[in-house]
């Protein structure tokens, strides 16, 4: 059987080839990976990529020269990070200028983003990171790009309404699916990733994207959760935040020094049914090591009771920590 390599694949190779970094090598084979056909004839191929993927990643990254800086690596901050993706001129970088303060550029004219933009979404009273991606082509994605794609904790993908949903659907998850990456909750391919992801509806103020956006809820009940917004005349702008919040699944957790007011300032952020004892070792680890006690105030409790180290806290939950 043949391997009937696509252009897309070629082109990864010669992207490989033309890489000098680590990083770049990687991203490139993972590219080349993702596009290699999987069947009986292409075996020996993928044991092969794989292998040399393997060896790549073992190898200790040298030491970066002054001024260089990898384009793709975006530091989290907040409560988690998700990207935007979607199609040329989808609206993405409205909707990130919409929700943070990021100096996004916003043009009517296709490919104004080159490079990830990152920005903080405000939600109550934590901020979770967004981050403006390059728009997905079918040429493929820049090297560098899955990476950064998979090391985020969701995918906001942008559908803009006033344009063939439809086709846009196929595109994006398409896309993805064919590089590894799926909704949560489906089957993941080897070496793939299963990532939180929101279908966002774009420019639901233009005539006829409310009526696509049913055709989209009705046709892809499967790609929930679905959300239709406009950046230009802020509808529903506010869901979006509820939504990352909800998907991110965690709780905040406010601390209170003995004898002093509660601090609700900035609470810590962990995962759903985390502990006391996680709580203490999110702050320092040796309050984890010297915790003798707690107590708490929040759900289902009364104030200030006391809290083994193994109590599972609760979203909004207030713990004084005694050593």
């Amino acid at each position: 059987m043949a391997l009937n390599l696509t252009p897309m694949y070629r082109k990864a190779e010669e992207v490989f080839r033309a890489a000098k970094t680590t990083p770049e090598k990687i991203a490139a084979l993972e590219e080349m990976y993702a596009l290699l056909p999987k069947h009986k004839a292409s075996e020996k191929m993928q044991a092969e990529l794989k292998q040399r993927l393997s060896k790549l990643r073992a190898t200790p990254e040298p030491a970066k020269t002054h001024g260089t800086v990898d384009l793709w690596h975006i530091e989290r901050h907040g409560a988690g990070q998700f990207v935007l993706l979607g199609m040329p001129n989808c609206g993405k970088s409205a909707l990130v200028g919409a929700l943070t303060k990021a100096r996004v550029t916003v043009a009517a004219y296709p490919f104004s983003t080159h490079a990830p933009v990152p920005g903080m979404m405000p939600y109550e009273d934590i901020q979770i990171q967004l981050v403006d991606m390059p728009p997905l082509t079918p040429e493929g994605l820049p090297p560098g790009m899955l990476g950064a794609i998979k090391a985020a904790q969701g995918i906001l993908v942008c559908i803009d309404l006033s344009a063939d949903v439809l086709e846009q659907v196929d595109a994006c998850f398409g896309t993805l699916e064919q590089r590894g990456v799926v909704p949560r909750g489906r089957p993941v391919p080897e070496g793939g990733a299963a990532m939180l992801m929101v279908l966002v509806g774009t420019k639901l103020d233009l005539p006829g994207a409310a009526e696509s956006f049913e055709v989209l809820k009705e046709l892809h009940a499967d790609l929930a959760p679905m959300l239709a917004v406009s950046a230009e005349a802020g509808q529903n702008l506010g869901e979006l935040p509820r939504q990352c919040f909800k998907l991110l699944d965690i709780v905040r957790i406010y601390s209170k020094e003995p004898g002093k007011p509660i601090d609700r300032e900035k609470p810590f952020v962990l995962p759903r049914g985390s502990t006391v004892l996680d709580l203490a070792a999110l702050i320092h680890k040796d309050l984890a090591q010297n915790l003798k006690r707690a107590r708490i105030w929040g759900t289902n409790v009364y104030d200030g009771q006391p809290a083994p180290r193994e109590h599972v806290l609760a979203d909004r939950d207030v713990i004084e920590l005694h050593v």
